[in-house]
């Protein structure tokens, strides 16, 4: 992997370090939401979700979906979803080794 992939890659992680820009990323898993839905979901202002989706377009890691006159906001790709979903598993299934064995219990 390049230098510039290797920064490109901590961007996108730190992007997702902050909570609500992970909140609407994980808001977007399961299909489109607007803005309103997002925030509503989230707990944040339109402002401030408007704010984070804008940041979340430019890295690629969003795409807004237009329909008529409404915009409503998808992952923009099946690794982001995969990443995501890798992540939240490591995080929510603790004691799965990455071969699928259960690990003992840590005092």
């Amino acid at each position: 992997m390049r230098q510039d992939q290797i920064g490109q890659v901590a961007e996108l992680f730190s992007l997702l370090g902050d909570p609500n820009r992970l909140r609407i990323v994980l808001a977007c898993l399961d299909g489109p939401r607007s803005v309103g839905e997002i925030a509503e979901e989230v707990g944040a202002s339109q402002s401030l979700t408007s704010h984070h989706l804008r940041l979340l377009r430019t890295a690629r890691l969003l795409r807004p979906e237009r329909a008529g006159r409404s915009v409503r906001y998808v992952l923009d790709d099946d690794h982001v979803r995969d990443v995501i979903r890798t992540m939240v598993s490591h995080v929510c299934d603790p004691h799965e080794h990455r071969d699928g064995e259960a690990r003992p219990d840590h005092p």
